[in-house]
């Protein structure tokens, strides 16, 4: 299939390992959070910490570890849904914005974080929402925007958690995320448009 028709797509190609890959992963994050209460939360101190240079390491394992379980959960239901939309160009491109939001994120909280030690997949939530709503107006999808209307209705007031509000929310990563969501989703499509761009040859 030729990458604009992936573009334009709402469902994955390979549906079914989408959903395992996307499973696997907030799978995954049970197990780290299994670890984390069986050593007494061992690694909730492993988050990003702004402006520390002696922990650029963390900048990695941020949406890997959770304050408790109704945290993790409170991000794993989102996750699984938005994450599956977000596979309907490939796997390839899947883990590409997934790179985008998680390192868009990561640095934006340890630039212009708050002290503390930044926890958690909500940056990845608001990034696939934010990818998953502005898409379609990239890719001139009318059938991506009836989409992201839908995906909007059901998780739209959680944009306002973007701005300084409960306190111990990680605000700036929940808005660094949507901003990555953004990037990546005008990163595919300029990808996109230069894939069906003739091509030149020199004489």
């Amino acid at each position: 299939m030729d990458r604009t028709a992936l573009a334009k797509r709402v469902i994955p190609p390979h549906p079914v390992l989408s959903f395992l890959v996307v499973a696997g992963f907030v799978g995954f994050l049970y197990v780290v959070e299994a670890f984390d209460v069986a050593t007494g939360g061992s690694l909730e101190g492993d988050g990003v910490r702004p402006r520390d240079f002696g922990e650029w390491d963390n900048l990695l394992w941020m949406p890997l570890i959770h304050g408790d379980w109704s945290h993790l959960t409170g991000n794993a239901v989102p996750l699984l849904l938005l994450g599956f939309l977000a596979t309907s160009g490939g796997l390839k491109h899947f883990f590409q914005v997934t790179a985008v939001i998680w390192l868009t994120s990561a640095l934006g909280v340890w630039v212009f974080g708050s002290p503390g030690s930044h926890i958690g997949a909500s940056g990845l939530v608001f990034g696939f929402l934010a990818f998953l709503l502005v898409r379609g107006l990239f890719a001139r999808s009318w059938l991506q925007m009836v989409i992201a209307v839908g995906v909007f209705a059901v998780y739209g007031a959680a944009l306002w958690g973007v701005l300084p509000g409960q306190p111990g929310v990680s605000w700036e990563g929940h808005l660094f995320g949507a901003i990555g969501g953004v990037l990546a989703a005008w990163g595919v499509s300029r990808d996109n448009r230069r894939s069906t761009t003739p091509a030149t040859f020199s004489a």
